[in-house]
């Protein structure tokens, strides 16, 4: 009789961890109140995680926008440094020509090219 109910026996299957998870018998209450400080801090520090990880990649953007803008000023800045750098030396050619009474001048206009026949 003995082997008989044994065999009539059902053994209770455990429940999955998804159904465990959903119906809240995975972490039960009694878990957080035991464990509150080191729950806490497990939030706390990721929250600050959280945090760290959006300030450095708003800040990168930012260094990322700033950089092309200064290429941007870097090239403009050459630009009228070259400019500035022609008007120069055509003006301090003039004033030393000028100075030495050569009575060259620079011509308004390009020289006229006469059509052989």
């Amino acid at each position: 009789m003995a082997k008989a109910d044994k065999k009539t026996k059902v053994t209770a299957k455990k429940p999955s961890f998804i159904y465990r998870l959903f119906h809240g018998t995975l972490l039960s209450s009694d878990f957080f109140a035991r464990h509150w400080l080191p729950t806490l801090l497990f939030i706390l520090v990721m929250m600050v995680y959280i945090t760290t990880k959006y300030t450095c990649k708003t800040n990168m953007e930012r260094i990322a926008a700033l950089e092309k803008k200064l290429e941007v000023v870097e090239n403009e800045r050459s630009r009228e440094r070259s400019a500035f750098m022609s008007r120069i030396r055509e003006t301090s050619m003039q004033q030393l020509v000028d100075s030495l009474h050569l009575n060259l001048r620079v011509q308004p206009q390009p020289p006229y090219k006469i059509p052989r026949k």
